[in-house]
């Protein structure tokens, strides 16, 4: 899993890993978050995964907008 940049210095975010149709986030505290093109959506994994590239943002993104709408989480 590439690192996240954390450009900000705030985020929540270790790192992620991109598949076709999926991005899998893994937070600081342990925990890996599964987003696909059923949950949330195909738009808005694509928009994560913009984000998780630039290093800035995911963690506000995810916060703001998809909220609790992963496809599953694990550790």
């Amino acid at each position: 899993m590439p690192m996240y940049a954390n450009k900000s210095g705030k985020s929540g975010v270790q790192s992620y890993e991109n598949t076709s149709d999926a991005i899998t986030i893994h937070f600081k505290d342990g925990w890996k978050y599964v987003y696909d093109a059923t949950n949330p959506g195909i738009a808005t994994v694509l928009e994560m995964k913009k984000l998780a590239q630039a290093g800035i943002g995911l963690n506000s993104y995810i916060s703001r907008v998809v909220k609790k709408n992963f496809s599953r989480r694990y550790r």
